[in-house]
């Protein structure tokens, strides 16, 4: 038996110049504010081994023990990521799992959706700048997948300028300036 290789995170398309796919990945590139082809192609990954795990369940007998617990487990992991939801509790529902569903699930996605951010571009900025946090943990990975009981949780960090915490670099220097002006103009006048 071949082993399989677990450091693969993403797999590239077997035709380079396909124009149908180039033009998809680049509409969901622009939908969800990605860096790159990549990160497109590491959630089709994703997306595909969890579908190719269904469809190896799904040939198994209904009553078969392996199908009844892994079918379970990987439809109660897909319910906690927010990919599917509770009224669709079957296996065949993950083989119509796109990536689009996926990439709704991004930290970057969802802190754009509550309007904590402008832009989606906004967004992903916000996130590596620490900025972001999900409930006490700092975040500042855009493509975390969040879950469903830690979306109420997303939230602007402690310390970060947004959340109340100290003001930036800029801004503290402008506030020094100001008040610099005040002083010379006191001076001035008396």
């Amino acid at each position: 038996m071949v082993r399989p290789n677990y450091s693969l995170t993403f797999k590239t398309p077997r035709r380079p110049f396909e124009k149908d796919r180039l033009d998809a990945e680049l509409k969901i590139c622009g939908e969800f504010g990605l860096r790159n082809k990549r990160e497109v192609w590491r959630i089709a990954f994703m997306v595909s081994k969890v579908r190719t795990a269904a469809r190896e369940l799904l040939k198994l007998d209904a009553k078969d023990p392996r199908r009844v617990f892994e079918g379970a487990a990987l439809l109660r992991r897909l319910t906690r990521l927010g990919v599917m939801d509770a009224e669709h509790q079957k296996l065949d529902y993950v083989l119509g799992l796109k990536v689009q569903d996926f990439m709704e699930r991004r930290l970057q996605t969802l802190v754009h959706r509550l309007a904590l951010a402008k832009s989606i571009h906004h967004a992903r900025v916000l996130v590596r700048q620490r900025h972001i946090r999900v409930g006490k943990q700092l975040v500042n990975v855009p493509s975390f997948l969040v879950r469903v009981d830690s979306q109420k949780h997303i939230d602007f960090a402690l310390t970060s300028p947004f959340g109340g915490g100290r003001a930036g670099r800029v801004k503290r220097r402008n506030i020094k300036r100001s008040q610099h002006k005040e002083s010379a103009a006191d001076e001035d006048d008396s």
